[in-house]
């Protein structure tokens, strides 16, 4: 009997202590989560919009430990938790002086990074790179409008998610606005297009999803934000439709005697405009996405994570109270499952937040 009372006092007290953890942090999480600190303090903090922030934003994950980019530092780093206590112990540079390393991928003995103007790869020893085993793979549009570069490595191709160089516009460069596949050694070619800004992507059940900034300037609510399974070949609209087929006629005044948007695929789910929504991931079998939110919505919305229902489309809030009473406190860019854990870069607050059950 004594020992069944310690029981019920000790997991008492885990319980309070994870409530208040979470209550300190003032994020409302659905009911069963709850959510620590991991590393924080990384990177400056502090509210930047519309453009870069200071903070970190894409993850990673290579023999158990967490990596992530900061790319206004130019650099990537590695938090590795050695004492399994849930925080990170330490910050190790893995490779630095790099021009706005966004995201990156591990195969082998090596780590892929995308910056703003290329794609190279470096050999890595350890937890970090080799700076001199360097090998430039192939350039990268670079120097006008988004400068987010994404990279994943899927059944031994490359694809780097490229934003368009303005808010609408046709592009001069195909490689805008689009999502490359490309080989190991740096052969690319266009594997999807019409993508304005597909920040995020992911590969479950051998399909592609991405998340995809819409225009500004249509309204407090047009064009919807999307989730697409990106399909080889296929036009997803931009720039002159958006959401389900919709003809962007404020861009493209030109008369069609065939409707322009036919032709393009629509997306899979459409979300509230301006909510920026970024990095993106599958858990227990629906999409967690990261809204990094409005910057010129008249009533801000976003700075939070959702979770999606794919079969019936529901869009619900899954952590959110970075937004309040106008004030921000965060911007959720990356999410990043691993085991029963969740992983939220924020790059407003220069944290790394972990979710879990309990």
């Amino acid at each position: 009997f004594v020992i069944i009372v310690i029981m019920l006092v000790v997991l008492a007290i885990s319980f309070l202590n994870i409530k208040i953890r979470s209550e300190e942090l003032d994020i409302t999480l659905q009911p069963g989560f709850a959510m620590d600190v991991y590393a924080e303090n990384i990177g400056e903090s502090g509210f930047v919009y519309p453009g870069p922030n200071t903070g970190l934003r894409f993850m990673g994950i290579r023999n158990d430990i967490l990596y992530v980019s900061i790319p206004t530092q130019g650099r990537i780093v590695a938090l590795p938790d050695k004492d399994r206590n849930g925080r990170a112990d330490e910050v190790i540079t893995v490779i630095a002086n790099l021009n706005n390393p966004h995201g990156f991928d591990f195969l082998d003995d090596y780590v892929y990074i995308a910056e703003e103007n290329a794609v190279s790869r470096f050999r890595m020893q350890g937890a970090v790179a080799d700076g001199d085993s360097v090998e430039f793979l192939f350039p990268l549009p670079a120097g006008d409008g988004h400068w987010t570069r994404t990279l994943k490595i899927h059944d031994d191709f490359m694809y780097v998610s490229i934003g368009s160089s303005c808010n609408v516009c046709y592009e001069d460069d195909d490689r805008r606005a689009s999502i490359l596949k490309c080989t190991l050694d740096g052969n690319c070619s266009t594997f999807a297009k019409g993508l304005r800004n597909a920040v995020g992507f992911i590969f479950y059940e051998g399909k592609m999803y991405a998340t995809d900034n819409g225009r500004d300037h249509l309204g407090d609510d047009l064009p919807p934000e999307e989730i697409n399974v990106v399909e080889e070949g296929k036009n997803y609209g931009w720039p002159g439709c958006y959401g389900n087929k919709i003809h962007d006629t404020e861009f493209d005044k030109n008369v069609y005697i065939r409707d322009p948007c036919e032709d393009t695929a629509p997306p899979l789910i459409e979300m509230q405009a301006h909510s920026a929504p970024l990095g993106l991931a599958f858990y227990e079998g629906d999409l967690l996405v990261a809204f990094h939110g409005s910057w010129n919505r008249k009533e801000p919305t976003g700075y939070k994570v959702v979770r999606i229902d794919l079969e019936s489309k529901s869009v619900e809030d899954f952590a959110s109270g970075w937004l309040k009473d106008g004030s921000v406190s965060g911007r959720p860019v990356d999410v990043l499952v691993v085991g029963n854990d969740i992983y939220v870069s924020d790059d407003n607050a220069g944290r790394i937040y972990r979710i879990y059950k309990y």
